[in-house]
């Protein structure tokens, strides 16, 4: 059995650890809680551009997508992976990276490429994939306006025919606890394909339904591409918030069982010099 000292450090030790993650768990609800509140209130806008968008590519003849609808035989993929700046979240930037590495598998013999959103996706995947750009910064000010960036310098990699075909893979956010591996296609578009009639009403378009199609695509991308950002960092602080909760609680139960070890070492300690004292006492009586 180990001896006092070693037992009061280990109870001093976890209870440092202990601390640490329950603040880190206070810190990850305080952020989650204004994460959530934006990607809840994204959603219904994402989801409303992407059916007008649909609406109006519907009653559209020929291909309405132009260049962002091209496609072409896929020899080059760019995959692009969002993890986190920072680990401690659980399995949360694992399950991203898994993902990445099974869609280049799945692209064996083509050539892949990675464009990392996240340190940590970018330190992992730089070992085993050709990372051809990180853009970590972008958590420091994450804003519509910087993501439209990143946006802009992806669609114009497809464009320009430097790559073929665009995904992204990001952590959906469903709650705290839960987050879903996602890959999207980026680029080109899907083409619009709807059983249900469209009906476009007695409306006059000004300008042109071909205009506001094109119009609307890129604007459609950009905001996809925030939406799995925002999705990836609300995850994040679920998974951290989670992860940390269960360290804590790991942290507190080693405690406790630690206190227990060192009272019964101390208890047969007592007991060790009492039985001395009484022997030793007994001896001199003898």
């Amino acid at each position: 059995m180990a001896n006092l000292k070693e037992i009061r450090n280990r109870i001093t030790s976890v209870s440092s650890t202990m601390q640490i993650t329950s603040a880190m768990k206070m810190v990850s609800a305080a952020k989650l809680k204004k994460a959530q509140d934006a990607i809840t209130a994204m959603r219904p806008y994402a989801e409303k551009l992407t059916e007008l968008l649909q609406n109006l590519s519907a009653t559209l003849e020929g291909d309405a997508g132009g260049e962002f609808t091209t496609q072409r035989e896929v020899k080059k993929v760019l995959l692009v992976v969002i993890t986190s700046n920072r680990g401690l979240a659980g399995a949360f930037n694992t399950n991203a990276i898994k993902e990445a590495r099974s869609r280049a598998e799945f692209y064996a013999g083509k050539q892949v490429d990675v464009f990392a959103i996240g340190k940590k996706g970018n330190d992992v995947l730089s070992k085993t994939l050709p990372v051809v750009d990180n853009h970590s910064a972008v958590f420091d000010d994450l804003t519509f306006d910087n993501v439209a960036v990143i946006a802009d310098l992806l669609t114009e990699k497809f464009v320009s025919g430097e790559y073929d075909k665009i995904e992204l893979i990001y952590n959906q956010f469903k709650n705290a606890a839960t987050q879903i591996v996602q890959t999207e296609q980026f680029l080109p578009l899907a083409p619009i394909k709807s059983d249900v009639p469209v009906s476009t009403g007695d409306y006059i378009f000004e300008p042109s339904k071909e205009e506001i199609v094109l119009t609307l695509i890129p604007k459609s991308l950009k905001t996809q591409l925030y939406k799995g950002i925002r999705d990836s960092f609300a995850s994040e602080h679920g998974a951290r918030m989670t992860a940390m909760h269960k360290a804590t609680d790991n942290a507190t139960e080693l405690r406790n069982q630690l206190k227990l070890t060192y009272n019964k070492a101390r208890q047969a300690s007592i007991t060790n010099e009492i039985l001395e004292i009484v022997g030793g006492a007994e001896a001199l009586n003898g």
